[in-house]
């Protein structure tokens, strides 16, 4: 086998406290994705790395990671998009705890969705419910979210500042809006969002957007009018 059909890969190996990048060789094949090398490296070198997959198609939002320091769905991420020789670095996310290797805790969000009250729906009884076909497409885009958390990863106001006492991150602005731009919601989530979710912290940078891989456009139709509606 000459060096082309190979590829060198360093993974994280450890846990939240300490831990190394650690490089290995693989085999290449044609169309392979970085979750593929990472199953190689199982399969060959260190049965005992933890990575959390299921799909392997881009829906369950399960692998997300960091590709030579990218947030990135390893299973959509492929292996020729990285020059040919080069090592190529494969990192948990950053902005939660890392339970082991590739494998990070993500049950802060959930608990954060907890706090975000549910549809309430308006009292229509004395007439059937109606919205047109334009609102049920502005909401509808909110709800292709897959839940990988990558726009949690990226947002620096979490990565970087940590604050996930005081702000929720674009996942659950996401979530809000879903249900604040509903036609036949009546619940009033502006205090939460004001109070609780520290929707004031983000400053438009659109990283959130620009790593979505459902293009959901998360500053432009969540963030900036859920912003509006506080004001």
């Amino acid at each position: 086998m000459n060096m082309a059909e190979q590829a060198t890969v360093m993974i994280y190996r450890g846990d939240d406290e300490s831990g190394e990048m650690v490089p290995y060789t693989i085999p290449l094949a044609p169309g392979m994705v970085v979750l593929d090398a990472v199953h190689q490296v199982q399969a060959i070198h260190a049965p005992d790395l933890a990575v959390r997959w299921n799909c392997k198609a881009g829906k369950c939002g399960s692998c997300g990671g960091e590709v030579n320091g990218k947030p990135k769905l390893m299973c959509m991420d492929r292996m020729d998009n990285y020059p040919e020789g080069e090592p190529i670095t494969i990192r948990p996310m950053k902005s939660f705890p890392v339970t082991k290797d590739l494998v990070c805790d993500v049950s802060w969000n959930f608990e954060v969705n907890k706090t975000i009250p549910a549809f309430k729906m308006q009292n229509t009884a004395s007439e059937d419910p109606r919205f047109s076909q334009d609102e049920a497409d502005r909401v509808q885009e909110f709800r292709k979210c897959i839940e990988c958390f990558l726009c949690q990863n990226v947002c620096h106001v979490l990565r970087e500042h940590d604050k996930q006492e005081e702000f929720a991150g674009p996942r659950y602005f996401v979530r809000t809006a879903g249900l604040e731009m509903h036609p036949l919601d009546d619940e009033n989530r502006l205090g939460n969002l004001k109070g609780e979710l520290g929707l004031g912290y983000c400053n438009i940078t659109k990283c959130c957007t620009e790593v979505c891989p459902e293009s959901i456009a998360i500053t432009d139709n969540a963030i900036i009018p859920l912003k509006e509606r506080v004001v």
